[in-house]
């Protein structure tokens, strides 16, 4: 599946809503945009997502594939900034099989991650420690964001 998709796709909503605080999009690109997820498994957790609508990682366009990777490389400087993690976690649940909780949409993770931290028992056993608000990290974030992009151009 690929093109436009409907109102049922929070991505797709996303886009359409110029509303980035209240969706707690960070970045919008080109081809592809950075978001906070709803359901993290860890403080910071990152989505990096193509524009387009589509499921199917082969599908993507050479720029599409490209600036996923630019922005997963700016995820990983604004949150190593930001919140000090020890490591990340990066992928794609691709298909409903493979465990991807939006399946028609495709989405890399960015998952920052600390020794001792409870590693994926929030995917097994439905359990979160989240010691920080998303909205406070979402400012955070758009501040650290903000100054990385000043830097690059």
């Amino acid at each position: 599946m690929a093109g436009k998709k409907g109102k049922d796709c929070i991505f797709c909503n996303h886009l359409k809503s110029k509303d980035d605080a209240k969706n707690f999009v960070l970045y919008r690109g080109k081809t592809a945009f950075i978001v906070m997820n709803l359901y993290p498994y860890s403080n910071g957790h990152l989505l990096v997502v193509p524009n387009r609508h589509l499921n199917k990682f082969d599908k993507l366009t050479p720029q599409e594939l490209s600036e996923m990777m630019e922005l997963a490389q700016l995820s990983v400087k604004i949150l190593t900034k930001t919140a000090k993690p020890q490591g990340f976690n990066m992928g794609m649940n691709i298909g409903k099989a493979a465990g991807a909780g939006i399946a028609g949409h495709l989405h890399l993770h960015i998952v920052p991650r600390w020794v001792g931290d409870a590693s994926f028992t929030t995917t097994a056993c439905n359990i979160k420690f989240i010691p920080e608000t998303i909205e406070g990290a979402y400012k955070r974030l758009k501040k650290t964001l903000k100054q990385e992009h000043r830097l690059r151009k």
